[in-house]
């Protein structure tokens, strides 16, 4: 949604460079993928520095990030609400995927089973899905306009005031 108001290149950038984050998330669940596939490798390449960062930090990178993020960015009005908007849909996102992966490994996995065609078929639709989400975002925000993906987007901007 481009009415709210016109983006300079700041603010894309920016509003771009978030999405990094939330592909840092979904390297848990390239594993299959990449193995088979080694192409899709090429798609994790941004998130690599932010996984830099976060072994830096230890074990608590992620939080830290978040922290920051939540608090230094999405709550700072002084920030335009583009940026805010994109840094929360990628913190959304990643909550997203740190959700889905408590979940296969707490209940699917000691149900299914660790090495199943339907555990490598369900890691690879969250990363098919995560990657998505995150190159379709990036490209609205290197365009100016807002990435509309349902429920998330609609989180985002009831946690983002304009």
């Amino acid at each position: 949604m481009t009415w709210r108001k016109s983006t300079d290149i700041k603010d894309r950038i920016f509003g771009t460079l978030v999405y990094c984050f939330a592909i840092v998330d979904t390297i848990a669940f390239s594993g299959f993928l990449v193995q088979q596939f080694p192409i899709f490798g090429f798609l994790l390449l941004p998130g690599f520095p932010v996984a830099v960062l976060y072994g830096f930090l230890g074990g608590f990178g992620s939080f830290i990030a978040f922290m920051v993020l939540f608090l230094g960015v999405v709550r700072n009005d002084r920030i335009s609400h583009f940026i805010r908007y994109n840094t929360m849909q990628a913190i959304l996102i990643g909550i997203l995927l740190s959700l889905m992966g408590l979940i296969m490994e707490w209940v699917l996995i000691p149900i299914l089973g660790n090495s199943g065609l339907l555990t490598e078929t369900l890691y690879n639709v969250v990363f098919l899905a995560g990657i998505a989400a995150s190159y379709y975002s990036m490209i609205q925000s290197a365009l100016g306009r807002y990435a509309e993906i349902p429920t998330i987007s609609e989180a985002a901007y009831s946690q983002v005031p304009y």
